[in-house]
């Protein structure tokens, strides 16, 4: 059996492979294991670093002729409410998210297929069986937590959690400084709110609440329109080579326009 040290934890390299977000480039990652009684705090120093986190895993790029990758977390207490935030927040009022442990449902499963194939569908993950799912879901020795969206039901106010099938799913980490969004996904084929925006809204205001001052977002790339999104939340810190600094509205494709 393999065992990876917790205390002093190893860093890896993985070879060129080609970048999922800029055409034409190769990315490289370095990576370690979040194992053990330590994982908790290591997860802590290293999303702080710029690291982010995938099951047991905690990696972050490594290429050699490209910093086009920015580490982002949103400013929780300075939040800017846009009109369109606003909107986005007042449409999605009979969405609830409930806060549930790191467990994962053939509903779950679902719903990641159906938002894979609509928004996804050249990706890497669409080829994740549903043990692989579950994998993502619940091996990880972190804080960590699934939030379930669904429609506000007669017993909400009571349950806190919704009713009816299954809108949104959010894996996040809890930090002492604030929640890192892993992974989300929801129905494509919902109208009535923009789900994807209003589960980045529900993070900020859980945060709010909770007095943590940031919400770690991931990467925000520059050039690279999936990754465009991440502009609207603001402001927000980049981390850079001076540690993190404060960016009101980042620039390039899908940055945010004043409204």
């Amino acid at each position: 059996m393999t065992r990876h040290p917790t205390d002093h934890p190893q860093f890896y390299l993985t070879a060129p492979a080609p970048c999922p977000y800029l055409e034409g480039l190769q990315e490289r990652k370095v990576f370690t294991h979040l194992v053990g009684h330590g994982a908790p705090a290591l997860n802590e120093v290293l999303t702080q670093g710029g690291f982010r986190r995938s099951q047991n895993i905690a990696y972050r790029p490594a290429c050699e002729n490209c910093q086009a990758c920015v580490s982002v977390r949103v400013r929780v207490d300075d939040f800017k409410w846009t009109k369109s935030l606003k909107r986005v927040w007042k449409s999605g009022a009979d969405v609830i998210g409930a806060r549930l442990p790191p467990s994962p449902s053939a509903e779950q499963y679902d719903l990641f297929r159906d938002y894979l194939q609509a928004r996804h569908e050249d990706g890497g993950m669409t080829e994740m069986s549903i043990l692989d799912y579950a994998m993502m879901v619940e091996d990880t020795h972190v804080e960590t937590m699934v939030i379930e969206y669904r429609k506000r039901g007669p017993d909400t106010f009571m349950t806190g959690a919704g009713t009816g099938p299954l809108l949104g799913v959010a894996l996040s980490d809890q930090l002492s400084d604030g929640l890192s969004m892993v992974y989300s996904f929801y129905d494509p084929a919902f109208t009535e709110t923009a789900l994807g925006t209003y589960m980045i809204l529900d993070h900020i205001e859980r945060a709010r609440k909770l007095r943590l001052p940031y919400i770690y977002l991931g990467y925000w790339v520059d050039g690279s329109i999936k990754m465009a999104y991440k502009a609207r939340f603001r402001p927000q810190e980049h981390l850079g080579p001076d540690g993190w600094t404060t960016v009101d509205a980042p620039s390039g494709p899908g940055a945010p326009t004043k409204d």
